[in-house]
């Protein structure tokens, strides 16, 4: 039987930082306020060092993206497979669920995947039907019926069980090490089996930080993307013109006001709690989500998207384990050296931005899974979101594939704006006045995927900076962290747009990836190893 070791993560008593630990409150706003400072005054010239500084990030550690997650995938399945682990309670042996499945599982998915699905749907499969890999070695033609396996291939390959075993092995770590063995609710935790004690003090605030740092990073690009498709929801509903810009894309103006928005509502929202105000608004967007696909199930290209669907399972699976770890970083000729491109635009991108957002969305799957075994979280928390994700890719991305295969969208799916591609295919199967009320709907699912992401994040924040507290909303720091929060993104919105926010993600990812990969590896020898009465 093995000695648990205590952690203390001390707190302050008094004072504006009164139940925070103050190291780990205070570091990283200074640096998030330094970055504002250091964009803000040259917003031009940041922006391309930015862009130096990312793709020397791609060329040097692009194949520590790809092996680290492709652990992160293998550790889920085997801890959940693995009788000896998979039944084992993310709390107290007979602890019972705190949530019904669906809330519990609206939660997650809200919170770990909402506003990229709404992007990406479209978006990630008329992208990779034009130009992927498989083009780029001749072995499928680009905007071809021949390509649209392909297509689906790849897009599930981001949206598919790797990335949300990202997610999925610090919701296992946290769940089990706090609520299993009464550690903190905090980062620092998931390193207890294999430092101890050690993670009490600055080695504990120092991962702390990091993952604060990466949850406000991640959570950026999010949102960023988030305000962007909300711009061009608004404009596709009223035609306002200041919104749309002369490249088709948002304004600045625009995104900076949905950014005011959702920020607004997020520090109201997150200020009411888990049980209620998050609560809600998951169970909204989990019904919104509902009725969408189911639209596009009954009035998209139902027969298409069916064979898409059970095609792109096959696929996947069978190219899942050669995706999962090829590495194309030879420059030797011009297909290496696009395969490389391409591999640095999406894989990588992808990974770095899964495992930004994985301190944020790993803590809050914890939280609300406790009383869950390590097989039945798995299952909601990897296997089912991966379906989920398939089933939107399916029918809403071969609608637009279907559209522009038949020669009805003429290219104006595939040439438009990302943000605008989900509201072009919608203007397309539907008559105007339809069109509208259904955009509407997707601007109204939009806000809440906005609001529960950004509320969710500042609430895990002040749970990271309060030394697990999962109940720390003080007003003055969940405003404090939603100004700070919509500063940052904001002034990188400035700098280079969507590209600065890639960026500062691809790089700021890079620590915190090799704190997951420690945490991966002290909760299989938490889990497999230890004794634990």
């Amino acid at each position: 039987m093995r000695r648990t070791t205590v952690l203390a993560v001390q707190t302050s008593k008094v004072g504006f930082y009164r139940g925070f630990n103050p190291v780990v409150a205070f570091f990283p706003k200074v640096i998030i306020f330094a970055l504002i400072l250091w964009v803000g005054m040259s917003p031009e010239i940041v922006g391309e060092q930015l862009l130096d500084l990312q793709n020397w990030t791609i060329s040097a550690f692009g194949g520590w993206y790809i092996y680290a997650t492709a652990f992160f995938m293998l550790s889920c399945l085997a801890l959940a497979i693995w009788p000896a682990t998979g039944n084992k309670v993310l709390g107290k042996a007979n602890e019972k669920p705190e949530f019904s499945m669906f809330t519990w599982l609206s939660m997650m998915f809200g919170a770990g995947i909402g506003i990229g699905m709404l992007t990406y749907s479209t978006a990630e499969p008329i992208f990779h039907f034009a130009y992927n890999p498989d083009t780029i070695m001749g072995n499928s033609t680009g905007l071809n019926e021949d390509n649209v396996r392909n297509a689906y291939k790849w897009s599930l390959m981001h949206y598919g069980l790797t990335p949300w075993a990202c997610y999925g092995i610090v919701g296992i770590s946290l769940g089990y090490l706090s609520y299993a063995r009464a550690l903190p609710l905090t980062i620092r935790s998931g390193l207890e089996p294999l430092f101890g004690s050690a993670m009490s003090g600055w080695a504990g605030h120092i991962v702390d930080i990091a993952a604060i740092l990466a949850t406000l990073i991640g959570l950026g690009v999010t949102i960023g993307y988030g305000v962007s498709q909300f711009a061009s929801g608004i404009f596709n509903i009223t035609g306002i013109t200041w919104i749309i810009d002369e490249s088709g894309g948002p304004s600045l103006k625009a995104q900076m006001f949905g950014l005011i928005i959702i920020i607004g509502a997020s520090c109201v929202s997150a200020m009411s709690g888990l049980k209620r105000g998050i609560k809600w608004l998951s169970n909204i967007n989990m019904a919104l989500s509902i009725f969408l696909i189911l639209f596009f199930v009954i009035f998209g290209a139902t027969i298409f998207a069916t064979k898409a669907f059970f095609y792109a399972i096959w696929d996947y699976l069978i190219a899942l384990p050669s995706m999962s770890v090829t590495v194309w970083n030879e420059s030797n000729t011009s297909i290496q050296t696009e395969l490389k491109n391409w591999q640095g635009a999406w894989n990588i991108f992808y990974w770095a931005w899964w495992i930004a957002f994985a301190p944020f969305v790993g803590l809050f799957l914890a939280r609300v899974s406790r009383g869950r075994t390590v097989r039945e979280y798995v299952i909601g928390a990897i296997i089912i979101p991966s379906i989920i994700c398939l089933t939107w890719f399916s029918f809403i991305g071969a609608t637009a594939i279907d559209l522009e295969l038949r020669g009805i969208a003429e290219g104006s799916i595939v040439n438009a704006d990302i943000s605008a591609q989900l509201f072009e295919t919608i203007n397309l199967i539907l008559s105007p006045e339809l069109a509208v009320a259904l955009s509407v709907v997707v601007v109204t699912l939009l806000l809440t995927f906005l609001i529960t992401s950004a509320d969710s994040g500042i609430l895990i924040i002040n749970t990271l900076a309060s030394g697990g507290d999962p109940d720390q909303r003080r007003p003055a720091h969940v405003i404090f962290w939603g100004i700070i929060f919509a500063a940052l993104v904001g002034v990188l919105l400035k700098a280079g747009g969507m590209d600065a926010l890639r960026s500062v993600m691809i790089v700021g990812a890079l620590p915190f990836s090799l704190v997951m990969v420690l945490m991966t590896i002290s909760i299989i020898k938490a889990l497999a190893f230890e004794k634990y009465p």
